[in-house]
């Protein structure tokens, strides 16, 4: 039952993320066709660099919203643990994108404004502010959908969810990154200097592959096989330790199958003079307390041994590979 209901919130929880991936394309998809047709009017590198940021956020938002349908597929006999990291891969995508179409334009525009130059006319300055600060309201009310997301589902722990985290992290950078063009225009239409914009698509560049590389960072960890949680692994040690059969827990590991689901394999020493009935039962009675206890633990592998915890701790079967109650 913990199961079902863990996984009943957790669709509803993909439900409110969808909503708020939706509210940040179709803001993305406005503002990029305004950005770029503002940036050409105005033949502003920091405009067109933004332009760059706001479609390779809607392309990445296309990415996340196939994270959210695919994740939650049942499993199959070719994927028995379920398609939870398909979340996971998707976001790696998205933080490739966010490096390639946003970061690597917006260092190419910087780099060619301050080789060749940029003119700009008193109307393309007003043309590009204005989009510029229409983006600004349109991005910031995205990303309080985005944090109001994220107080709702707990704070940190909704920041787990690396659409969501990404979704945050997108709107925060955009919001960031409009300010920056912001600035870099008034400054050229100030000094006539165009070293101003370009240092500001430089900085928006900079600023995507600091966000690319801490996205892909997380969704890499995730990918091969990050922990569960310390708390989750703590409350499964204590439950093992509290069994009156288990003299000892040999090796405890833990692994992340998707968002809220989570494989468990422990090495356990029983107390002597258990028949095999009786292992049997206690074996199928503990997975049940975990599966209570940590309702994320959706495979659970136990088993037993009498031979010293170095040993345990280096053999296949602690992980599940072989032997398993």
């Amino acid at each position: 039952m913990a199961g079902k209901r863990d996984g009943g919130t957790g669709r509803k929880a993909d439900r409110r993320t969808r909503v708020t991936v939706l509210v940040a394309l179709a803001a993305n998809l406005v503002i990029a066709v305004a950005k770029a047709a503002g940036g050409l009017l105005a033949g502003s590198p920091a405009l067109l660099s933004e332009a760059a940021h706001s479609v390779a956020d809607s392309m990445n938002e296309v990415f996340l919203l196939a994270a959210l349908r695919r994740s939650r597929r049942p499993a199959d006999r070719r994927h028995p643990f379920g398609y939870g990291k398909e979340r996971f891969f998707w976001s790696l995508l998205a933080a490739v994108g966010i490096f390639v179409m946003g970061g690597c334009f917006s260092y190419y525009q910087g780099v060619e404004a301050l080789r060749s130059g940029a003119e700009e006319e008193l109307g393309g300055y007003v043309a590009g502010l204005i989009v510029l600060a229409v983006a600004f309201l349109a991005e910031g009310a995205s990303l309080l959908r985005a944090l109001y997301q994220v107080r709702r589902q707990g704070g940190s722990r909704g920041l787990r969810d690396p659409a969501l985290r990404t979704v945050v992290a997108e709107d925060g950078t955009a919001v960031l990154g409009v300010t920056l063009a912001f600035a870099g225009m008034v400054l050229h239409m100030v000094t006539g200097q165009v070293v101003w914009e370009a240092c500001a698509s430089l900085a928006i560049g900079t600023l995507l592959v600091y966000v690319a590389y801490r996205l892909g960072r997380e969704a890499r960890d995730q990918l091969i096989g990050e922990a569960a949680d310390p708390e989750a692994s703590g409350r499964i040690r204590a439950l093992l330790q509290a069994q009156p059969e288990i003299d000892s827990v040999e090796a405890l590991f833990t692994m992340k199958t998707g968002l809220d689901s989570a494989l468990v394999a422990a090495r356990v020493d029983l107390v002597p003079g258990l028949d095999s009935e009786r292992v049997e039962e206690v074996a199928v009675r503990i997975k049940r307390s975990i599966a209570r206890t940590v309702p994320e633990a959706r495979q659970i592998f136990l088993d037993v041994t009498d031979r010293p915890a170095q040993e345990a701790r280096e053999s296949p079967a602690a992980t599940g590979e072989r032997g398993g109650a």
